[in-house]
């Protein structure tokens, strides 16, 4: 067990940085954000699909993403209909739900515990999972708005995203052989090795600005089951059916076990789409992740 806390205690580590640094200090988080998500993951991604040679694995992770996804919705969209839920606390129970924090806690947990080659599967995954989350993630943040624009906002969302161009340039760098050696390479690893602890310690800064005021207990129980134990399962019976390897079937598994992800908050916040509740969830979740990922990586090592 000390071994396992051993690979989370470090992530809550550079998290408290963050949340400290916030509590004491004050930052503007958004702008933060923004600068790691526009200026610093993009070059984490160009570097891991540039790097990367593609195989069919790969479509096996987009389908594993998707029926994830989809199935935790679907579950959501049953509770809802027996707790009569209104479309706007349904899409905010979906935001709390269907979408894990794979990016700034699942990737370098995935570090920790796997090491080099797990960081390669877990970024792909980092990437499929945002492709995914500003498309179905704002679709649902906005039709649980009173203005429900959620197919052009989705639109919109998926334009603006800065890793998946960098994405494409990885794919086209390496399918046309281009070299990238010298200064211009060691630049490169420079911006990429920093967004991880960026990204970590501006996360420990957005949960510290999060509220548990009114707290919506019966939400939060199902979003928890549903994200923390519920999620893991599923993601456990596709790997029985997807022919993927040990390691990456592991993490498959831990990543659906991590815990909401810390962007619906600000979808939620944009829409206004239950935002109190969707970040009530992401905090208390993360709070209950330190418990239930070394229950889980004890299984899965």
């Amino acid at each position: 067990m000390l071994e396992l806390l051993s690979i989370i205690l470090p992530v809550f580590a550079i998290f408290s940085i963050g949340f400290i640094g916030q509590k004491t200090i004050g930052f503007e988080t958004q702008t933060l954000s923004t600068m790691a998500l526009y200026l610093m993951s993009p070059f984490l991604v160009f570097r891991t699909f540039y790097e990367t040679t593609f195989t069919k694995t790969y479509g096996y992770m987009l389908i594993y993403t998707l029926i994830l996804c989809f199935t935790l919705i679907g579950l959501v969209y049953v509770i809802s209909y027996f707790k009569r839920y209104n479309v706007r606390e349904t899409c905010g129970v979906i935001l709390a739900s269907a979408f894990m924090n794979n990016g700034n806690y699942g990737t370098p947990v995935a570090l920790f515990a796997f090491g080099a080659a797990g960081l390669d599967y877990a970024v792909v995954l980092m990437v499929i999972q945002q492709l995914v989350m500003c498309t179905v993630g704002v679709y649902y943040a906005a039709k649980g708005s009173p203005e429900n624009d959620g197919i052009s906002s989705a639109l919109r969302a998926v334009r603006r995203m800065p890793i998946v161009y960098g994405a494409i340039a990885g794919i086209v760098f390496q399918q046309l052989h281009i070299p990238i050696k010298g200064s211009v390479s060691e630049a490169l690893d420079l911006v990429a090795n920093s967004a991880i602890p960026t990204i970590m310690i501006i996360l420990g800064m957005q949960l510290a600005k999060i509220s548990l005021r009114h707290v919506q207990v019966e939400k939060l129980t199902y979003s928890l089951v549903l994200k923390l134990a519920v999620s893991p399962l599923i993601a456990f019976c596709i790997t029985l059916i997807l022919p993927v390897d040990d390691r990456l079937a592991a993490i498959m598994i831990l990543m659906a076990a991590m815990p909401s992800a810390a962007n619906t908050t600000m979808y939620a916040l944009q829409f206004g789409t239950e935002p109190d509740f969707v970040s009530s969830a992401t905090l208390v979740s993360t709070l209950f992740s330190l418990f239930t990922l070394p229950i889980l990586l004890a299984i899965l090592m």
